[in-house]
């Protein structure tokens, strides 16, 4: 099958999003499909063609941004070209393009799913304001011309405020999840990169710098922790420099974050392995996210993957991995006290822990839920069905 795919952002970007898409691309073309990805130029230094592990990726030159979303004139000219020769248009949203590549996609007979990320949410402004009202109309329209739907949980498309509207449409399809076993060169980078002490207690996070992840609250919630645990540190790890529409976000937790002083560390993104090392590395992860802008949080798998629990916040789809695994706590979104409970409970818990006591999930359990390939074969049935 030649599938075209169309995202805003793709790799080397790196979010949930781009994950998402690389794996089940690398997945779908090891099971013999043709992929090719249409995305933007996000960074001028990039190829405007080139291939990623056997994946064709195109890219689109960017014009100009409104807030964290870049126009691209040329982007549906591009897709124009490539659909002729697609058996079926797989669509990631929210995208700005999204509505022009539906209607491109019927109006050439081509069959078109659409796979739904999360409700979009910009900061506050008139402009954001603008841009978003123009990329929730480009997704209605390009559900309502999709043939199907895939997300994450169903929990999260019937609390939707898009998803909802097309639930007869909407199958569930867990988010690919893996994790690159790490070596003990992997390990001895983390601690020499976090300059971690053996009887430190780290507290892991691991996302961009972005309004919607809740960051203040784990900021205020770490002094709350170190009166019960004062070796207890948070490390970051992920995008926090320069992430596109996050400028005035990170001005405003600087200062915070500086009072913590060697109690919070970046240490930007890290390589899988290196990832994996850093989640092991762990007592408990963290997601305080603050809305429908989130929809699941693969890292929270990532995580119960290498044995680590996860608190995070009570919102649709998000809660479903501790509701599924019970390796975690759930809490109120917008709270450091009850984030800083629920961490201090996991790690109460974790230090009564009997030797020998199994995991309330393996990690084969999780493995045949979330793997790569596990999913490449729902999309790969989803796609079947729908030509």
């Amino acid at each position: 099958m030649r599938i075209l795919v169309a995202l805003t952002y793709y790799r080397p970007y790196t979010s949930g999003l781009t994950l998402y898409a690389e794996r089940v691309a690398r997945a779908l073309l090891a099971m013999g499909h043709q992929v090719t990805i249409v995305t933007s130029r996000h960074d001028p230094a990039l190829p405007a063609e080139e291939v990623m592990d056997g994946v064709r990726v195109f890219r689109a030159n960017v014009a100009f941004r409104i807030s964290k979303g870049p126009v691209m004139p040329g982007m549906l000219f591009l897709c124009w070209k490539l659909m002729q020769s697609a058996n079926l248009i797989h669509l990631h949203l929210p995208q700005l393009d999204a509505a022009g590549l539906a209607i491109m996609g019927r109006l050439l007979g081509k069959r078109v799913v659409s796979t739904y990320h999360c409700d979009l949410q910009l900061p506050t402004g008139i402009i954001n304001r603008m841009a978003n009202w123009g990329v929730t109309l480009a997704n209605h329209i390009a559900a309502s011309l999709s043939d199907r739907i895939a997300t994450n949980t169903l929990d999260y498309a019937e609390h939707s405020s898009l998803l909802r509207r097309y639930l007869g449409k909407v199958t569930q399809i867990y988010p690919p999840a893996v994790i690159q076993p790490p070596t003990q060169a992997d390990f001895a980078a983390v601690i020499k990169k976090a300059d971690i002490q053996p009887d430190e207690i780290i507290i892991g996070m691991a996302a961009r710098l972005a309004s919607e992840k809740g960051v203040e609250y784990m900021i205020e919630a770490l002094p709350i922790i170190q009166q019960t645990y004062p070796q207890a540190r948070v490390l970051f790890v992920g995008a926090y420099q320069n992430v596109p529409g996050e400028e005035m976000y990170a001005q405003k937790l600087a200062p915070m974050i500086a009072k913590l002083g060697a109690s919070w560390r970046f240490l930007g993104l890290l390589e899988d392995r290196e990832f994996a090392a850093f989640l092991s590395s762990c007592a408990v992860t963290v997601l305080p996210s603050l809305n429908s802008t989130e929809s699941f949080g693969m890292v929270q798998i990532e995580s119960m993957l290498c044995g680590v629990p996860v608190v995070t916040t009570d919102l649709p789809g998000v809660r479903q991995p501790v509701r599924l695994t019970g390796m975690g706590r759930i809490i109120p979104k917008a709270s450091a006290q009850a984030l800083a409970d629920a961490v201090l409970d996991v790690l109460e818990q974790k230090k009564n822990l009997q030797p020998g006591q199994p995991a309330p999930v393996s990690q084969d359990q999780l493995n045949r839920l979330f793997s790569p390939h596990q999913v490449a074969l729902q999309y790969d049935a989803l796609f079947q069905e729908t030509l």
